[in-house]
């Protein structure tokens, strides 16, 4: 055996066992973290009704745990090397099960909600920890098939929570969206314990660093909780806020701008940051996280926005409406592993354009919208655009490790993971923020047709009276019903045209960042990791 080799297996996490097994036990954990970022987006009318809150104050269960989450994974990398790969993950799967079943016993809101931080605590470090177990596990040349199953649990988990949540929750209660992660936390802390090994050389690098004693970076830590968690509610709460005209937005988007001035010189300046900031000054490096930023923007909005669309605008319920995103995920299951092979075949550059191309083609797809589309239109719509991810996330995740050293994959996990949750984030609150304003902008211009002027407006007006009249209805009565019928048309109308300008906006960013995969090194992805 080489000497590189030696080196390889010395680092190995799967400690001479099948690697590809530990690439299935330490997906499960992660499959469920990123699931309850979007399933409960479809209970929080039950959940609100059951434990007798307001809608709004109900939307706390989602901010608290995307604050939380936020908070802890840039600094996982930090935390893998002080307490072990193989233990936060332990760590983390276990805080990640006995909340869920806290959270599924929860009686009131302000339970449901502490035990959702806890929650997001425990979940922010599972994926980047999977990440870098994954890298630990294989050699450059077959990370990109391993980072395919971790691909298929961070893109799959969103696409079927809301069908999930939606089933469950027309099916049974509410609380079991959030009991069915505890069997599966249960078997992933035996399988994990069982199977995975810390690797030696971790090990003794952890000592290494921790013989002088162990150093904190406490500002770095406080600027960082303070920049994203404030960012997470500014984002979370801004357009049900209206923005910059609340205080407390306000107060929030100043508190993260002054932390992240802060913070960036801070852990500049420091040799064991608490997150290295240094990476995404790589050019490598810092370009993948940019293109994920974009990739969770567009997944994560359009994830949101679909069910959201389907329900009211054209009457599916939560079930039917994750249904008509399932077929996306099948496929884009499907097409993982042909990914994972051009990975090791092609320059990732020239993959992440194609993937950015064909997604950017799906979205401005979504524009040719009618009142009349039906489920075969979603669905197809959706299979097109996550034809396009499996040649994203692959070749951005592989891509990102290229030109790394072995003790930076942690930081390295953490951060694009960071970028993704971040993109995420930004993108859904913005599509909300453009659905709702442009929906007015709509129906103010749809109501200026809408006049006794307008020939064809009477002429509908005309014809809805007539209608109303036949089912019996007196003059003033049916007059006033024609009135808001074609009121309530305008106001679909706007709705529609709206949510196309999001779609819109979602293809010009894919496009966008077709050109920016230029920056990337060229070369094959395990000829470059390697």
């Amino acid at each position: 055996m080489s000497a590189a080799a030696e080196a390889a297996g010395s680092r190995s996490a799967a400690g001479g066992r099948n690697p590809w097994v530990i690439a299935g036990v330490v997906s499960i954990a992660t499959f469920m973290e990123v699931l309850d970022t979007s399933i409960a987006n479809v209970a929080l009318r039950h959940i609100a009704g059951g434990l007798a809150a307001g809608q709004d104050e109900s939307t706390w269960v989602i901010t608290s745990y995307l604050v939380a989450n936020a908070v802890v994974l840039p600094i996982s990398g930090w935390l893998s090397g002080v307490v072990g790969r193989k233990r936060l993950y332990m760590i983390c799967v276990a805080l990640f099960t006995v909340s869920s079943l806290l959270c599924g016993l929860s009686t009131s809101l302000e339970m449901l909600i502490v035990c959702r931080v806890l929650q997001g605590l425990g979940g922010g470090g599972l994926a980047p920890s999977e990440q870098s177990i994954l890298a630990d596990s294989f050699p450059p040349e077959k990370r990109a098939q391993a980072f395919g199953i971790y691909a298929i649990a961070v893109i799959v988990a969103p696409t079927f929570g809301p069908t999930i949540g939606g089933w469950i929750t027309d099916n049974y209660s509410w609380h079991w969206i959030f009991l069915i992660n505890v069997p599966m936390g249960i078997a992933s802390l035996a399988l994990v314990q069982w199977l995975l090994v810390e690797p030696d050389v971790l090990k003794q690098e952890r000592r290494k660093a921790l013989a002088g004693g162990l150093k904190v970076d406490w500002i770095g830590l406080v600027l960082v909780a303070l920049w994203l968690g404030c960012l997470e509610v500014m984002l979370d709460k801004g357009q049900r806020e209206d923005w910059f005209d609340s205080g407390l937005i306000a107060t929030f988007a100043v508190i993260s701008l002054l932390s992240l001035i802060l913070l960036v010189p801070w852990e500049l300046s420091r040799k064991d940051p608490i997150v290295d900031i240094r990476l995404v000054l790589r050019r490598q490096f810092g370009t993948t996280c940019l293109v994920m930023l974009a990739v969770g923007a567009i997944l994560y909005s359009s994830t949101q926005i679909l069910p959201q669309l389907l329900q009211e605008q054209y009457g599916y319920t939560a079930t039917w409406a994750g249904l008509a995103l399932m077929p996306g995920g099948l496929v884009m299951f499907l097409l993982m592993p042909i990914s994972s092979r051009l990975t090791n075949l092609v320059s990732p550059k020239y993959l992440i354009m194609g993937g950015m191309a064909v997604v950017a083609l799906a979205m401005w797809h979504f524009t040719t919208l009618s009142p009349d589309a039906d489920f075969s239109y979603f669905a197809w719509s959706r299979v097109f655009q996550m034809i396009g991810l499996p040649f994203l996330f692959l070749p951005i995740t592989t891509a990102s490790y290229a030109d790394l050293p072995p003790d930076k994959t942690g930081q390295a996990s953490a951060l694009i993971n960071v970028a993704r949750n971040l993109g995420g984030s930004i993108g859904v609150s913005l599509s909300t923020t453009l659905l709702a304003q442009n929906a007015q902008v709509h129906q103010t211009t749809l109501a200026g047709h809408a006049s006794p002027s307008v020939l064809g407006y009477q002429q509908g007006l005309d014809q809805a009276t007539a209608h109303f009249l036949a089912q019996g209805a007196s003059q003033a009565t049916a007059q006033q019903q024609a009135f808001d019928w074609i009121g309530q048309l305008v106001q679909d109308q706007a709705t529609l045209l709206s949510y196309i300008d999001v779609f819109q906006a979602l293809a010009v960013l894919a496009l966008l960042m077709v050109p920016v995969a230029l920056l990337l090194r060229g070369g094959r992805s395990g000829a470059a990791a390697g």
